[in-house]
Order: structure tokens, then C-alpha cells, then sequence
């Protein structure tokens, strides 16, 4: 059987081989099952002009343009065709939710305000909150050290004298070498 030290190293790699191709078809399997638990992080997308319910109340008709701008900011869309209309145009999307999108018209008549049309539009602080609402509520950390925690550290030592400044040139060498 001299054929013998030649076929057990065949054997083998014939073995590894097909132990190989079975584990790759369950590595497979196990990774569609992660790969359909686990999603990807997808920011949250602000676009456009977000105008609080607050600002909108302060915008009264008879105000000029300079002032609305002022106080709801450059407006998103300005048309040469309608020259007498800025659009405020808002939208939010976040993963898992549908986006929301609202809408502030300002006419002016000349240089006047004469109108405002929206959507309903929330309050800075329901629009913060609805910011934080995909996140954990976390404990506050206190951030004050107890009476033991004072004692404990170390005073830092006051400089007894002001450090030396090194002494400034006389004269800077030329910024361009001089020609000769």
C-alpha cells in the first residue's frame, strides 16, 4: 500500500473542504436572520425653515418685509412670478415614521404684509420634544461632590511668583531677501 501516505492528506483537504461549503450555507442562513433584526442608522433630516407657532403669533399684517424677515428668517422659496409671496417651507423625517412637512405663506401687497397662511404649526418646545422622542431617558449625573469628595481632592497649589516671559527680539529679519 504505498498509495496510502498520498491519499490521507487528499482526505483531509477533501474533508475541510466540505466542511467548509456546509458551514458557508448556515453562516448564510444566520446572517439573513441578523441582517432582518438589526437595521441601519439613519439620521434624523431637518430641511428647510422651521417656524415656531410663537414666531407666527408676532407677525401681525401691516408689518414691512425687513420685519417678517427679521422674525421668521430668509424665506425658503421667493418667486419672480410671485414676487409679492415667500413660501416657509419645513419638513422632518425620522426612520420609522412618515415625514412631516409644514407650510408658512406670507402675502404682502407693495412692501406690507397683508396675510399669513399655515399649517398648523407646533411650539418650540413640542418640536424639541418631538426630537427627543426616539432616545432613552437617562438618569440626570449629579454634578456636585459631597463634603467627602471636597476633602478628598487635592487643593491646587497657587503659583507663587508670575512665570518669566522670554525676552522679545530687538529687530525681525526681513520678510524678502535683500538683493545685493
Amino acid at each position: 500500500m504505498p498509495d496510502l501516505p498520498l491519499r490521507r492528506p487528499f482526505l483531509i483537504l477533501c474533508l475541510a473542504a466540505s466542511t467548509v461549503l456546509v458551514a458557508c450555507g448556515s453562516f448564510d442562513n444566520a446572517s439573513n436572520r441578523i441582517a432582518g433584526v438589526v437595521t441601519p442608522y439613519r439620521m434624523d433630516v431637518v430641511q428647510g425653515n422651521f417656524v415656531a407657532k410663537e414666531q407666527a403669533d408676532v407677525v401681525k399684517p401691516g408689518m414691512t418685509r425687513n420685519q417678517v424677515r427679521e422674525i421668521l428668517g430668509t424665506p425658503l422659496l421667493t418667486s419672480v412670478f410671485h414676487a409679492d409671496r415667500w413660501d416657509y417651507v419645513f419638513t422632518f423625517r425620522r426612520q420609522g415614521m412618515p415625514p412631516q412637512q409644514r407650510k408658512l405663506t406670507a402675502f404682502f401687497k407693495g412692501d406690507t404684509l397683508e396675510r399669513l397662511d399655515s399649517d398648523p404649526l407646533p411650539t418650540e418646545a413640542e418640536f424639541v420634544a418631538g426630537l427627543d422622542s426616539g432616545r432613552r431617558a437617562r438618569p440626570v449625573p449629579m454634578l456636585q461632590m459631597t463634603e467627602a469628595q471636597l476633602k478628598a481632592s487635592p487643593v491646587p497649589a497657587k503659583p507663587s511668583a508670575p512665570l518669566a516671559q522670554p525676552a522679545l527680539p530687538v529687530s525681525y529679519p526681513p520678510l524678502e531677501p535683500v538683493s545685493r
